[in-house]
């Protein structure tokens, strides 16, 4: 049985990645999240001015993400595509770590990428850090946090849904575990019903990461 709760919107980042989407996508995602009041709408950096315009005004916040989805782009490229994202109307920035540096230890080019995107972003947008933990040991994810929280990030965030698995409890739990109270944690991919989300907010993830945001607050789960 369905059971409308309005008050999983704030959770919802509703988002809206794929590479065919266009405006008449982009319109109906705004429409919904103004309509269910999720907290920001999620899309690729040519898209933000479009959104921006759309959710100006509403209270829904226009979030980007960068480097997306590998984390491959270069430091100098990620600070250039925070700086225009916020330029265009972004309050919200979510940049993918470079995955390859952290698993060769070079902590320093993963802690600089990250501060290069903070400082490029802050004070106007939030940052949330993308470590793709389904690429990740355990001790791999608590460096990444690690470093995130070192480069004044606002946010720590599983998964691009373009990788290998989702967001995990074990692995929402462990984030937050690292990060304290100084930083929040977003859980991302597979967050299809409330029962997901549910789990997700008691492991302390505090935003998720979805397209199913509609079903969520609907009390629908589109698996069934």
């Amino acid at each position: 049985m369905a059971d409308y709760n309005p008050a999983y919107g704030k959770y919802i980042d509703h988002t809206v990645l794929k590479a065919d989407t266009t405006k008449e996508i982009l319109k109906k995602f705004c429409d919904e999240a103004k309509e269910y009041g999720f907290a920001s709408v999620c899309v690729n950096p040519c898209n933000v001015k479009y959104v921006a315009s759309q959710l100006e005004g509403t209270g829904v916040k226009t979030c980007c993400v960068i480097g997306f989805p590998l984390g491959a782009n270069t430091t100098l490229v990620k600070a250039l595509e925070t700086v225009e994202a916020v330029k265009n109307g972004a309050q919200e920035v979510d940049m993918v770590i470079n995955i390859g540096a952290l698993k060769d230890k070079d902590y320093d080019l993963v802690y600089e990428d990250i501060k290069a995107v903070v400082d490029a972003a802050h004070p106007k947008a939030l940052v949330k850090v993308i470590i793709e933990t389904g690429l990740l040991t355990d001790e791999e994810k608590i460096k990444a946090c690690e470093l995130a929280k070192k480069a004044g990030a606002d946010f720590v965030k599983t998964s691009t849904g373009f990788g290998p698995g989702g967001a995990t409890v074990e692995d929402v739990r462990l984030m937050k575990q690292v990060v304290g109270e100084e930083m929040m944690v977003k859980a991302s991919t597979g967050i299809n019903n409330r029962e997901i989300c549910d789990a997700m907010i008691k492991a302390g993830a505090v935003r998720m990461g979805t397209s199913k945001g509609v079903f969520i607050v609907k009390g629908i789960d589109p698996t069934k």
